[in-house]
Order: C-alpha cells, then structure tokens, then sequence
C-alpha cells in the first residue's frame, strides 16, 4: 500500500509555489493572449496567467509615482494648524517630506506650543487639493514611520484612479509586441 502511494507521488508533478523573480519576465516566452483579458507565457516547464490589466496598471501606477510633479498653490494667509507640541517637533524634524508631498510648512519657533506650524502652500495635481487633513495624516505616519518617506493616502488613490484609467482594459486584444511589452514591464517594477 505504501509503496504504491510512493510510486503515485513520483508520477505526480511538483504543483509546489515558486518563486519569481524581477528577471524571470524577460526570459518568458509569451504564447498569447487568452480571453482578451490575459496573457499565457511560459518560463521552462511552467505556465504563468497574467492580468494584463493588473499588469500594465501596477506599471503605471508605479511611473506615476516617480513621474508626477505635485505643483504648491501658495495661500493668501497661511493656516494656523494648531498641531500638539510633539506634533510640531514631527513636523519640524521631517520638513522636507512634507516639502517633497508639496506642502509648503512654516515654523515660527519663537511662536508660543500649539501655534508655531502654519500651512503656507497647498498641494495640486490636475483636479485634485489637498488640505490641512493630509497634513494630519502626514504626521500619524510619520509618528508610525519616523523619517520615512510617507505621502497622505489621497496621492496613492489618486495615482491608482489615474492608472486604472489609462491601462490596457480587458476585453482589448493585444499584439504579441504589446503582450512582451506588458511582460517585460514586469520585471522592472519593485
């Protein structure tokens, strides 16, 4: 009984997970596109099933990031933010993180605890604003994640509305150029 059990196990084929990785996808062969909403490509033995939505939004959403400049709409008069005293020294301390998220944060040290942060510039991309609560959300991560590069929830939803959007839909028939292309972008993301 045991042998035969063992015997079976041998004809069997290893279905374990593997592994991927980032140079895997160049050395895929695609075979097609199944459903006009994947594409089926194989790296040795293996078949692998791709989104090509998921695939090519998870590229854009990723060349948003890096590509998209968040432009500052100076205020008239700045916004007092009545932040806590430690929420000020946060602020102080990761200045240029909120400088790289476009907010433009000014620190009157001299000024008295709860009234030394102002908000001197807003950020915008296209349609949307930002305001005094991304600022909070800014300073709850980065209390979690001190000096860490951290961007207010609203940037990520509006780089993936954005990606979503402008990707390869299903239902659309892709070339075998575009499929390698949408393959090989695999590889290049984090």
């Amino acid at each position: 009984r045991h042998r035969r059990k063992r015997a079976r196990a041998a004809e069997e084929p290893d279905l374990s997970l593997r592994t991927i990785a980032q140079e895997d996808f160049a050395r895929m062969e695609v075979l097609g596109q199944f459903n006009m909403g994947f594409i089926i490509a194989r790296l040795g033995e293996d078949l692998y099933i791709l989104d090509q939505h998921a695939c090519d939004e998870k590229f854009r959403f990723e060349a948003l990031q890096r590509s998209t400049t968040m432009h500052t709409q100076p205020l008239v008069v700045p916004k007092d933010l009545e932040l806590e005293a430690p929420d000020e020294l946060v602020v102080e301390e990761n200045l240029a993180i909120f400088r790289a998220n476009g907010f433009e944060l000014r620190v009157d040290p001299e000024a008295p605890p709860t009234k030394r942060v102002k908000l001197a510039a807003l950020p915008y991309s296209k349609s949307t604003v930002f305001g005094p609560g991304d600022v909070h959300e800014m300073l709850c991560l980065l209390r979690e994640s001190p000096g860490q590069h951290v961007q207010p929830s609203r940037v990520r939803a509006m780089f993936a509305s954005r990606a979503c959007r402008s990707a390869i839909m299903i239902g659309t028939p892709l070339s075998r150029a575009s499929m390698r292309n949408v393959v090989d972008h695999m590889g290049t993301m984090d």
